[in-house]
């Protein structure tokens, strides 16, 4: 069984909201979620934060393929448990909801000597772009986008995340010509409602990536 659709979720560094934007869009499409790779906090997982933000009935939550106890760079948690991380071997789950796949880090990060993130992303997947604005974030999220297009993958949109810049924001649209898919605010918390409104502010979103396909 073949998912209709998968969106891939990565970020232009750690900590910049993947997992919270993770499960907005989780919501948004009723999609079922999978993080391949989970490198520390096992006993509360990107999987176990995602289902308690996501109160859809239809989401399914597959789990990681490999779970590292260090919060490390994969290669190097993979390293210290004895374990050989490939990205060829790693078997998607089959389903036939929609798909979303969390990343982890950035689309570079090792996952062993001679392949990254970016190695578990394929050519029909619908990739989104989390960026957080900080000194040094408008180059990542370039160098993330153009690294993306440079393998000719499909980047539909980016989410921002955090305290608003409509300096930083601007030229990153203007420079990418990649659709802003809507923000993410600085929070003072998210639960299975917060994550609601924002999943229907991204679903209007998502509309609009469509019609121009």
């Amino acid at each position: 069984m073949k998912n209709t659709e998968t969106y891939f979720v990565t970020g232009i560094s750690t900590e910049v909201g993947k997992t919270i934007a993770s499960a907005i869009l989780t919501e948004a499409l009723q999609a079922d979620y999978w993080k391949p790779i989970q490198a520390g906090e096992l006993d509360n997982s990107d999987t176990h934060k995602v289902q308690r933000l996501v109160s859809n009935k239809r989401t399914t939550f597959h789990p990681s393929t490999y779970h590292l106890k260090s919060p490390m760079s994969p290669h190097a948690a993979a390293e210290l448990d004895g374990v050989k991380i490939s990205a060829k071997k790693m078997k998607r789950p089959e389903t036939q909801n929609t798909l979303v796949i969390e990343g982890a880090g950035g689309i570079l990060v090792p996952l062993n000597q001679t392949e990254t993130i970016v190695d578990l992303i394929h050519k029909d997947d619908k990739v989104i772009v989390v960026s957080r604005h900080y000194l040094g974030s408008i180059n990542h999220t370039l160098l993330t986008v153009a690294a993306l297009k440079t393998r000719n993958l499909n980047v539909i949109g980016i989410i921002f995340s955090g305290t608003q810049n409509p300096s930083t924001e601007s030229i990153i649209s203007e420079m990418t010509k990649v659709p802003i898919l809507g923000r993410i605010e600085e929070e003072p918390y998210f639960d299975e409602n917060v994550v609601l409104e924002y999943a229907a502010h991204l679903e209007t979103g998502l509309k609009g990536t469509k019609s121009q396909e």
